[in-house]
C-alpha cells in the first residue's frame, strides 16, 4: 500500500520540489527525504491520513531548504564568489515534467510557451503563495488538508490561495493582451 501511495505521488511531489528550488538536483533530495520521514514515522497510520501527512513534511523540507539557501547565499555574497547558472533548468527539461502528452507540433508548441509562461509565474509567487497553490491546485487537497500539509490555519490558506490566483490571472491576461 505504501509503495502505491509513494509511486503515484512522487511525480507531482517532485514538479512542486523542483518548481519551488529551480534545481533539479535539490528537488531529487527534498522528495527523497520527505517520502523516507513518511515511510518511517507514519506508515503505521491510515492510508487516508498519508497525503496530508506526506505533503506537509514535503513543504516542511522545502521551508528548510529555502532557510539553508538563504544562508549560503549570505555567505557567498560575502566571499563574492556565488557561482553562475547553479540551479538553472533548460525549458526543455521543465516541459518533459510537466507535460508528456503525445499531440501535433502546433498543439505541442501553444502547450509549451503557456506552460512556460505558468512556471515562472509560479516561480515568482512568494513562497507560502505558491505552496499553497501548488497543494490546492495540482494537489487537489482541500483547504484542512493544505492547512495541516503547511502549519498554518484555513483562513491563512485562503488568503495566500486567492493572493496566487489574482497574481497568476492578471500575468496570464497580460501576457495574452
Amino acid at each position: 500500500m505504501m509503495d502505491q501511495f509513494l509511486t503515484n505521488i512522487e511525480g507531482k511531489a517532485f514538479r512542486m520540489a523542483e518548481i519551488a528550488t529551480g534545481n533539479r538536483d535539490e528537488a531529487l533530495d527534498i522528495v527523497q527525504e520527505a517520502m523516507f520521514a513518511l515511510v518511517k514515522n507514519y506508515s503505521d497510520r491510515q492510508e487516508l491520513e498519508w497525503g496530508p501527512l506526506f505533503h506537509r513534511i514535503l513543504q516542511s523540507k522545502i521551508r528548510d531548504w529555502y532557510r539553508r539557501s538563504t544562508v549560503k547565499r549570505r555567505l557567498i555574497a560575502w566571499w563574492k564568489t556565488e557561482p553562475q547558472g547553479q540551479g538553472e533548468q533548460s525549458v526543455e527539461e521543465v516541459h518533459a515534467l510537466v507535460d508528456k502528452r503525445n499531440r501535433g507540433p502546433l498543439q505541442q508548441l501553444q502547450s509549451d510557451k503557456v506552460t512556460e509562461k505558468l512556471i515562472i509565474a509560479i516561480k515568482a509567487l512568494p513562497l507560502r503563495q505558491q505552496q499553497a497553490f501548488m497543494l490546492r491546485a495540482w494537489e487537489g487537497l482541500s483547504v484542512k488538508e493544505t492547512a495541516q500539509a503547511m502549519s498554518c490555519s484555513e483562513g491563512s490558506i485562503k488568503t495566500h490561495y486567492a493572493r496566487a490566483l489574482s497574481v497568476l490571472r492578471k500575468k496570464i491576461e497580460a501576457d495574452w493582451s
